[in-house]
């Protein structure tokens, strides 16, 4: 009879066998599950414990001027990067000491780089100049999971355009960009204004990954399964824009020392060939590492010169605004070519409005070519009482004002066109009358626009009352080498009559040959057409404005200019707008005069019409 002792002991070898077995068929169970269950889920992560996923940013589309001449460029730059599960802290000193930078910076951008991602290597320094490239690379084999990227950042080839407000600039996405999609990472950049912010999407191209090699160290050793699974980057599409350089780089030299903008439209297409809002800021100092210094000063200076005044801007038109009253007035039949209204230098209505131009019978060409204010405090009084704000505001929207015209770059401004809504919610149902819309009518009070709005005015009167569509981009090329055309088709305003525009670009036309404009507006080259326009400005000196267009039977060329705090819009805006005129239709400026005063022009001191022919008249008999 076997003793209880050798029972036991048989009882605990079976137990013990169980348990062994049991234990087995766990971890079978347990490989099965990881290698053929999960195998999608746990295959990445332990393909990073010896390889490293590094991402390949493509190049950057590039940006042409409308002569296929390139403005904007990609220099290649060279980036530091981490890979925070191969990275010992402990070598931070030496990083810090390499890099030249606090040991406290390496320590932030590393645990921003470990909070991103703990696997995946992330941009740590960004345009590391090459001695300090080269310096780390020597000293590689002591830093594991530190790597490099050779990028890119934007260079622009001609190297006295600024064109910053066009461009725009770049910069690192936030925390909250690379979270909330999957197309960043960590250390992209993005267009943050301008058509690079607007293009974003065909500019930036598609992201490459490539797999390397690495071993406990984490030093790297070569391609994985040489390079069989990386993925090429797709380099972004490029821009074709309808920028004119050398008008740019005119528009951008007459308005230094200025505030204000210039907008050149072609009145065929909407296409723009200029634009400047001064002052302008210096984009090649955003183009790589952020030189907060310059950001900083930018930021607080006054001026504001990251402000776009073309499409941002809202300032009242003043007489600017008269060629459309007097197209409106026609339309409506509160005026025909004929129609005369009596100035006795004055309009009164329950309060006097004052009236510079000499008293006389005012037809609307007369009107338009002395820009006399009774006559279009006249007519808005009468559009208002016969026709109603309303029908006002809709005849005037439809030329573009008071709505986004939906340029293709960011921040453009509706402005204001008022109609009773807009005065019964700023004013009050029931508390406003015809004084508060008198002022309308001569492109004052509560009339808000912008200079993209005003050139386009210009161009549509210019080519017979066509709608068109404002533009940069006239084609996209993507990387098979097709181009995807933008430009988009000009639409008829219904309600302008052909005889009554003729009737407008006459009276625009005898602004420039008898009216204020004959100073410095009038080409003996190009038949010019245009209206000054000097705007009250509460805040100090008021702003001078032009609007032109030419020639004036088949307009090539639409512009707008305003000065701020520049006075009378004839001394201040019209040498500039036509000097853009002499250069683009012509190909030269012959007037050096012109060019020579608005180059010395100073925009807080104001002096009369009578001054100033003058001084035109000293100025050209001098040269």
């Amino acid at each position: 009879m076997p003793s209880r002792k050798k029972i036991r002991t048989k009882t605990s070898l079976r137990v013990l066998q169980v348990c062994i077995i049991l234990l087995g068929l766990i971890i079978l169970g347990r490989l099965f599950q990881l290698q053929i269950l999960q195998y999608d889920t746990y295959n990445p992560l332990s393909r990073e414990n010896s390889l490293r996923q590094e991402v390949i940013n493509p190049a950057r589309g590039l940006i042409y001027d409308r002569n296929g001449n390139l403005i904007v460029d990609n220099q290649p730059i060279y980036t530091i990067t981490v890979t925070p599960a191969s990275y010992d802290p402990k070598n931070t000193p030496i990083l810090a000491e390499l890099m030249d930078v606090p040991v406290e910076e390496v320590e932030k951008r590393v645990q921003e780089a470990r909070d991103y991602s703990y696997y995946r290597s992330s941009r740590i320094f960004t345009e590391v100049d090459f001695e300090t490239f080269s310096i780390i690379q020597e000293s590689i084999w002591q830093l594991p999971g530190v790597g490099h990227q050779i990028e890119s950042k934007r260079d622009y080839p001609i190297d006295s355009l600024k064109a910053s407000h066009i461009l725009g600039y770049l910069r690192e996405v936030s925390k909250e960009e690379y979270l909330r999609t999957e197309s960043y990472h960590l250390g992209d950049k993005t267009g943050k204004s301008g058509l690079e912010m607007a293009y974003e999407e065909h500019l930036r191209g598609t992201l490459g990954t490539k797999y390397i090699k690495i071993n406990a160290m984490g030093q790297n050793l070569g391609p994985y399964q040489d390079g069989a699974i990386d993925e090429n980057p797709e380099k972004g599409s490029d821009l074709y824009t309808t920028i004119d350089t050398e008008l740019q780089l005119l528009a951008e030299d007459l308005m230094q020392g200025k505030q204000g903008a210039v907008v050149a439209l072609n009145p065929d297409n909407g296409a723009v060939l200029s634009m400047v809002s001064a002052p302008e800021y210096d984009i090649r100092k955003l183009s790589g590492r952020l030189d907060k210094t310059y950001w900083d000063s930018i930021n607080a200076d006054t001026t504001n010169p990251l402000y776009n005044r073309a499409v941002s801007g809202k300032q009242p038109p003043g007489s600017t605004f008269k060629p459309l009253m007097a197209l409106m007035g026609l339309e409506l039949g509160i005026i025909t070519p004929e129609t005369e209204i009596d100035n006795p230098g004055y309009y009164s209505r329950g309060r006097r409005y004052n009236d510079l131009a000499d008293p006389g019978k005012y037809d609307v060409g007369k009107a338009l070519q002395e820009s006399s204010n009774t006559f279009f405090f006249w007519l808005m009084d009468k559009i208002a009482t016969q026709k109603g704000l309303d029908k006002w505001h809709e005849l005037a929207t439809s030329f573009g004002l008071g709505r986004h015209n939906n340029i293709d770059i960011p921040n453009e401004v509706a402005g204001t066109i008022p109609d009773s809504t807009f005065f019964n919610r700023v004013l009050g149902e029931g508390k406003w009358g015809i004084g508060d819309q008198l002022s309308l009518g001569v492109g004052q009070g509560f009339v808000a626009v912008s200079p993209l709005q005003m050139a386009l005015v210009a161009a549509q009167i210019g080519n017979g009352g066509h709608k068109v569509q404002p533009h940069f981009v006239s084609a996209i090329r993507q990387n098979d080498g097709t181009m995807m055309l933008t430009n988009p088709e000009k639409d008829k305003i219904e309600w302008v009559d052909a005889s009554e525009i003729s009737v407008v670009k006459d009276g625009m036309r005898r602004v420039v040959t008898e009216g204020s404009g004959r100073y410095y507006a009038d080409l003996d080259s190009v038949k010019v057409a245009g209206k000054t326009g000097t705007a009250q400005n509460p805040h100090g000196q008021d702003h001078g404005w032009f609007i032109s267009f030419a020639p004036v039977d088949d307009p090539k060329i639409a512009v707008a200019v305003l000065v701020e705090n520049g006075g009378y819009g004839s001394i201040s805006a019209a040498p500039i707008a036509s000097l853009l005129i002499e250069q683009y239709l012509t190909g030269e400026i012959d007037r050096s005069y012109v060019y020579n005063y608005v180059k010395t022009f100073e925009p807080r001191k104001q002096t009369t019409d009578e001054e100033e022919e003058e001084n035109i008249d000293d100025q050209s008999q001098g040269t």
